[in-house]
């Protein structure tokens, strides 16, 4: 997940792809933000079918990108791309611990990004916050 002011990038391991295991996550990683969080973009796959279960959770409207129209999350992309320096593609993520990906994670977030005036998204996401 990306937050879209700021790119603070969010993750968690799945078990698998089903709705409810997405969604679940989901409401997870965005609880500790629920009075922030206002809208949430997806695109139309399948394993986001519990959008709405989601959406009252969390308070949120959820939009859907239009299909084979990955320039409507761009943030998200660019998320993969770095996301991808250090997991290249192909890799089997059910080798990988969580803790490896939160500590990945914590090194996206330092970096600095032109967007935020050389700031980090850690940084500009916790300023939003308060």
């Amino acid at each position: 997940m990306i937050e879209r002011k700021t790119n603070m990038f969010l993750q968690s391991k799945l078990t698998s792809k089903k709705p409810e295991v997405v969604a679940m996550a989901a409401w997870r990683l965005l609880l500790p933000y629920k009075a922030n969080v206002l809208t949430i973009t997806t695109d139309n796959g399948s394993e986001f079918m519990n959008h709405q279960w989601l959406a009252r959770r969390i308070g949120a409207s959820v939009y859907f990108a239009d299909p084979f129209c990955s320039g409507q999350k761009g943030a998200v992309e660019n998320a993969n791309k770095l996301l991808r320096q250090y997991f290249p593609k192909g890799t089997d993520f059910r080798d990988v611990e969580q803790a490896e990906l939160d500590r990945i994670q914590a090194k996206i977030n330092r970096r600095p990004r032109e967007k935020l005036g050389f700031s980090a998204p850690r940084i500009e996401f916790f300023k939003l916050l308060t």
